[in-house]
């Protein structure tokens, strides 16, 4: 995107390059600097395609930059790096939220279509037109391929911190790739040195650190998932969580989206065991998240919580009332949410029924395992 200034040209010539990769180093060997060839393939396959399109004045133009380019990238200033610049150029405010949100994942971390469509609520199709409308709009728009400065730097904040949540949340889900909440993690630490003074990125890097912290200890010796009030809480990442609480020192419960998400899971990351869980706060930090950022999502969190807090009845009660509008059809996580509230009213028959209906509903088949070893278990 740096060499060339266009979306589509610059996804094709990078896919060319890793092809001609594939069919060349098994026969002739990896070379010592892998990048910069993958680099200088792509960037002669954008000349070629450029020489073809003579036709346009802008494209002759653009071929005489990328002549004059060096063929290894140069070096990024200020401790930033290319990543970082993609995610500002998708974030522009020409784009809507969510289509900056969905072109970064799919663009910077090759997250499926389907996956991006399943953390938007919203069809495959749907998707794919939305990613499609949003390349074009930067080609047409001519969004620079930067990190802006001054105001609009600030106005491109909320966007950038989203796309670093559903990235990490990408990682973190039971059958995702670890390494998308390390990215996530680092490039928060690298958008707390560009922007010092935005307390929101404190904030999610708290939330990342607390929620990141149990990642050795999800699964069991046979690698099955383990729920929370099951997990050996001596195998969590205890210097992260000491970070975590450190940034949360100058945070309140009355801080934005991300400050209240941080506050419920410093209350789970610093419990000593499951029994000694702060519910009562978790559902009052999770009533001022639903008044200040409503989602289908968030009423289904607030219902486990106040099951919690208040007895499995009120669960129940605020579950019934997220699922009104519909958005949750289908979500297994729904099901889920009413077997366990179910079995603690009781009722084990029907929690067992409802564990099953949600294995099969469930996204993975490591969800789906877990599902119905809580319905052997009711």
């Amino acid at each position: 995107m740096r060499v060339t200034g266009d979306w589509t040209l610059a996804e094709d010539c990078a896919q060319d390059a890793l092809a001609a990769a594939l069919e060349r180093w098994p026969r002739d060997g990896v070379p010592g600097n892998a990048g910069g060839w993958l680099m200088t393939v792509a960037r002669n396959r954008a000349i070629d395609v450029l020489r073809r399109a003579t036709v346009e004045k802008r494209k002759l133009r653009d071929l005489a930059v990328l002549e004059l380019t060096a063929a290894e990238p140069a070096e990024v200033p200020d401790g930033l790096d290319d990543r970082l610049r993609l995610i500002f150029t998708c974030c522009h405010p020409a784009l809507p939220l969510e289509a900056r949100v969905a072109l970064t994942l799919r663009t910077i971390c090759a997250v499926p279509t389907g996956d991006i469509a399943r953390a938007f609520l919203v069809t495959e199709s749907a998707m794919t037109r939305r990613l499609t409308r949003a390349k074009t709009k930067i080609a047409t728009a001519g969004i620079p391929y930067r990190v802006p400065a001054g105001r609009a730097l600030t106005e491109r904040l909320p966007g950038v911190l989203a796309v670093l949540y559903l990235l990490f949340t990408q990682g973190y889900n039971a059958d995702g790739e670890p390494a998308f909440a390390d990215e996530a993690i680092r490039l928060a630490r690298l958008l707390g040195r560009l922007m010092p003074d935005q307390p929101e990125v404190p904030e999610l890097l708290a939330l990342f650190l607390f929620q990141h912290s149990r990642r050795d200890a999800r699964r069991d010796a046979a690698g099955d998932l383990l729920t929370l009030d099951r997990q050996d809480r001596s195998r969590w990442d205890h210097a992260a969580i000491a970070e975590g609480v450190a940034i949360l020192a100058g945070v309140t419960p009355d801080g934005g989206p991300y400050a209240l998400q941080a506050h419920i899971a410093a209350c789970h990351a610093t419990a000593p065991s499951a029994q000694d869980t702060d519910w009562p706060r978790i559902a009052g930090c999770y009533d001022r998240l639903a008044a200040a950022q409503p989602s289908p999502v968030i009423e289904l969190n607030r219902a486990v919580a106040h099951g919690y807090a208040s007895g499995p009845r009120a669960g129940l009660a605020l579950l019934a009332a997220a699922r009104a509008g519909g958005a949750l059809d289908g979500y297994p996580h729904v099901l889920a949410v009413e077997a366990d509230l179910t079995a603690r009213l009781g009722d084990r028959d029907r929690a067992a029924e409802l564990f099953r209906l949600a294995a099969a509903a469930a996204f993975s088949d490591d969800e789906r395992r877990a599902l119905l070893a809580r319905a052997a278990t009711v």
